[in-house]
């Protein structure tokens, strides 16, 4: 797995899915709170008047020469839920995003939030 500054200087970036199929750009990384590791990234996808912002894990996230891939496919991350380029996710989203992906969601150990971006 990469640290959470080299994976910050890829934004920008292309994200690909495994297949090589582009998804988007890389925006921001989102670590986890209870170990400060990158978990989730933003990647802009969509036409230039309706760009939003999908979720992707980074578990299994490899980079190659100026681009990220995730292990998920491209409609799968498409289909992810999203923000506005401008927006935040909410604390009641948190959840939806790890569903989305069959992934295991425990907040922390006083309610804390899992994802913080940065």
């Amino acid at each position: 797995m990469f640290e959470a500054g080299d994976i910050r200087d890829w934004r920008g970036h292309d994200v690909v899915d495994p297949q090589g199929h582009r998804i988007g750009v890389l925006e921001a990384v989102y670590v986890d709170t209870g170990t400060d590791m990158p978990s989730f990234a933003t990647v802009t996808v969509g036409l230039p008047t309706r760009r939003r912002l999908v979720f992707v894990p980074l578990a299994g996230a490899t980079v190659g020469p100026g681009h990220l891939k995730v292990a998920y496919g491209k409609n799968a991350v498409k289909k992810a839920p999203s923000i506005d380029v401008d927006g935040e996710l909410l604390a009641p989203d948190e959840p939806k995003v790890f569903a989305h992906y069959e992934l295991d969601y425990l907040p922390g150990a006083g309610g804390e939030r899992r994802l913080a971006r940065r």
